[in-house]
Order: C-alpha cells, then structure tokens, then sequence
C-alpha cells in the first residue's frame, strides 16, 4: 500500500478548500440564530444588523464569518485552475503536495484569525500576511505550470 505522501493529494485539495471556505458561513448561520433567514439566507447579515438584542462582539463574529467565506470563495476559481494547470503542465508531485497542503492550511489559519482572533482589531495585520501566504501558494502554481512548460 502507497504511503499518503507517495500519492498526488493535489486534486482533492479542491474540494477541500470549498469546504474550508464554507465552514466560516456555517459559523455565522449559527451563531446568528433567529436571525438566519432560511428561506432567504442572504438577508441574514440585514436582519443580523438590525437586531439590536444581538451582542456586537456576536454582530461582528457573523460580518467577519461572513466575509471570510467570501473572501474564500473569490479565489477558488483560480486556486481549482491553477491545480489543474499544475497537474497537466507535470509538475512534481511533491511540489503539488506541499504547495496545495500550503494553501489549504493557510485558508484554515485565514479564517480563524479573520472570525475568531480579529476580536482584537491588534491582530488585523496578521490577517492580511496570511492571506499573502495564500496567494503566494496560488500564484506559485501558476509560475511553476509555466516554467514546466517552458523548459
């Protein structure tokens, strides 16, 4: 039997990383309680805001699970493509390990730090190098496909 690390785990990192960019919109559903508009979801974060029973620190943890999930969203496009591109181009596949592994960790560290340690606005640079961490990864998958298809 193949050792995990032997295998190209690159493609199932796709899927992954939906479900990573999900999980904060999951959160904020939640915590938002009565306020989770089943029938129209996207009206959450309106009723969210004019609730003024709702503790800011809460009113904030759903704008920022929020905004994560959004944030996630935005770039799996080019996350998925650049897998692709990396896979077809043959691109090592522990270099697509490593660097999809990355990325993937760097949206769960993303997130956290986005909904859960931004309670302290201190930690709001943090944020921000993460998600350069990330887009670092995503676009080194780019650059690698061209330079492996240019040798």
């Amino acid at each position: 039997m193949a050792s995990l690390l032997s295998l190209n785990l690159s493609y199932y990192t796709i899927p992954a990383a939906f479900l990573v960019a999900f999980l904060p919109h999951a959160y904020a559903s939640i915590i938002a309680g009565k306020n989770y508009d089943l029938a129209n979801p996207r009206k959450t974060l309106t009723h969210v805001e004019k609730d003024n029973s709702l503790p800011k620190p809460i009113l904030r943890r759903i704008q920022r699970g929020e905004a994560a999930s959004a944030n996630g969203l935005e770039t799996i496009g080019i996350y998925a493509a650049g897998v692709v591109a990396a896979n077809v181009a043959g691109v090592p596949k522990d270099t697509l390990n490593s660097m999809t592994l990355g990325y993937l960790a760097s949206r769960v560290v993303y997130n956290w730090v986005y909904v859960f340690a931004q309670d302290n606005s201190r930690v709001a640079p943090l944020r921000s190098l993460v998600w350069f961490v990330g887009v670092g990864l995503l676009t080194g998958l780019w650059v690698k496909a061209g330079n492996a298809l240019n040798v």
